[in-house]
């Protein structure tokens, strides 16, 4: 039997269900026009107020305009560095302060890359693990200090399937990812008791334009070519499974990291 063609992506997502509706919700490293932004636009389909921050003043800017142009409200924009406890504190305490409270909080920081392990250096290994884990980590712990005397919230983590795929070049974004899994199992089971719920998505590959630009057009091909559908996930479908975990659907949801792929053996 001769193999069908690749399936083309499905339509996108219609005007939201009101999942979110009255809930505040944060999202990280959202400037841009990748799995961040399309998140927060959801999330403010679904009816939240939204709140955004990046590290890049310029593109957070951007993005709020971005933001403001496709849903008719300007969101809470806070610049700031993921890896500076300081920065990451006034995130929390400023958007907890303007908004009333945080009620989700996506933690979708991270920093990619390839060099093969036998290549890699001290810097490149601390970087990547500092942003994509320790940053997560340093989050989650601040919003956890507003969330737990009110006795309610949610945490989405961006994980990614390297965290359970073998791939060269990927040993510190792999390590990176497999500790954001744990981080979520773990602290989930730490704050369960004050209503609190904190799970993890893990995408596969997902295109938007900044993936060009750390890897090669021949790499990007053979990773999609492993995909089930024959193709790459849109942003918008990750941030589907994200606003999910936001909602009261995965009330009975904590600690678990769910795939978001055609694949992730």
């Amino acid at each position: 039997m001769s193999a069908l063609p690749a399936r083309s992506g499905p339509a996108g997502p219609d005007d939201g269900h009101q999942l979110l509706a009255g809930k505040t919700v944060l999202v990280t490293a959202a400037a841009g026009t990748g799995i961040g932004f399309t998140t927060a636009l959801r999330c403010a389909a679904e009816g939240a107020i939204v709140a955004i921050s990046d590290r890049h003043e310029r593109r957070l800017g951007e993005a709020a305009r971005s933001f403001e142009e496709q849903t008719g409200k300007l969101p809470l924009a806070v610049p700031c560095d993921g890896t500076v406890q300081e920065q990451v504190d006034h995130l929390i305490d400023t958007v907890d302060a303007e908004l009333g409270g945080i009620d989700v909080l996506v933690n979708n920081v991270g920093l990619g890359g390839e060099v093969s392990i036998l290549d890699m250096t001290d810097d490149q290994w601390s970087t990547v693990l500092d942003v994509t884990l320790t940053a997560t980590f340093r989050a989650t712990r601040a919003v956890l200090r507003h969330m737990v005397p009110r006795r309610g919230g949610v945490i989405v983590n961006n994980a990614s399937v390297l965290g359970w795929r073998a791939q060269a070049g990927q040993a510190h974004y792999a390590a990176a990812k497999a500790g954001v899994m744990a981080l979520t199992r773990c602290a989930a089971m730490d704050v369960a008791q004050y209503g609190i719920r904190i799970n993890a998505v893990s995408p596969s590959i997902v295109m938007h334009p900044f993936l060009s630009k750390v890897t090669t057009e021949e790499n990007l091909a053979r990773l999609v070519s492993r995909e089930a559908f024959g193709r790459p996930a849109e942003p918008w479908e990750v941030a589907n499974v994200m606003v999910f975990l936001a909602s009261d659907y995965s009330s009975y949801m904590t600690g678990e990291v769910v795939s978001v792929s055609s694949q992730h053996a």
